[in-house]
């Protein structure tokens, strides 16, 4: 049997609670003398994940804000590491995670357009080749020769958009990508997305729209409170999921009478 796409094993992470990432020395000084300090404290973001994702797979990731589908995905992409457990995945990894993220600021835009490409993996050559398709795609045409800096986040994003997914993965990382630009951007994406669905590509996205998950994925998982919470059919996890808010719904209206 091949081996897997993605596989998590044990896989559990922490981190400092957020006012605790923000160190003032004085601060810290006066709430000793005054009795006021605490020792920092730790909250589990993910916990005992176990999952397996087969090569060409199509998964989907859902759940409320704060259940930890983001903190996953920068797990399997090396940003985050785990506090225990491992992660392996086996293939060239293309995230579309924050776009434009890597960008240079103070580069033209074709600059950062061939530094994006090598940074996932194509050959500087090839991104040069494909500066005038990026361009296009992202509807950039007068823009190669400005800095990324005078770009809207928006232009960024759709710039992001174009470089990543002219680069072929063998894994396809995708958070809330959908909702990049107006309607017509959209569909672009989609449409520009479908080749993935068609090829042997594994892809993991991070989605609110519940329907799009039911439609495209094979397989949906629902994180809650950082824990698998289902993991199965992507129609059959939507359902529980959609249940289970509706549920919660009628025992916070039941609570109020």
């Amino acid at each position: 049997m091949p081996d897997p796409a993605v596989t998590l094993k044990d896989l559990s992470l922490e981190r400092l609670m957020r006012d605790e990432y923000a160190y003032d020395l004085k601060n810290q000084i006066f709430s000793i003398l005054e009795g006021r300090h605490q020792k920092q404290t730790r909250k589990v973001v993910l916990s005992d994940i176990d999952i397996e994702i087969a090569r060409g797979e199509k998964v989907g990731l859902i759940g409320p804000n704060g259940a930890g589908k983001s903190t996953l995905l920068k797990t399997i992409c090396g940003i985050l590491y785990p506090t225990s457990g491992t992660v392996s995945a086996n293939g060239n990894i293309v995230p579309l995670l924050e776009l434009g993220a890597g960008f240079d600021p103070d580069l033209p835009v074709i600059e950062n357009i061939i530094l994006y490409g090598v940074l996932l993996g194509s050959s500087r050559r090839a991104m040069i080749e494909k500066v005038p398709a990026v361009l296009q795609f992202a509807e950039l045409q007068n823009y190669g020769s400005v800095p990324v800096k005078v770009l809207s986040s928006g232009m960024a994003a759709r710039l992001g958009f174009a470089i990543a997914t002219d680069v072929q993965p063998d894994i396809l990382i995708l958070d809330e990508v959908l909702s990049i630009g107006d309607e017509h951007f959209k569909q672009k994406c989609r449409r520009r997305l479908d080749q993935f669905w068609h090829e042997h590509v594994t892809v993991i996205v991070v989605s609110h729209e519940l329907e799009f998950i039911r439609q495209a994925c094979d397989r949906a998982i629902w994180l809650e409170n950082g824990c698998v919470a289902f993991d199965g059919p992507a129609r059959e996890t939507v359902q529980r999921y959609l249940s289970s808010i509706e549920r919660q719904a009628m025992e916070a209206i039941a609570s109020l009478r």
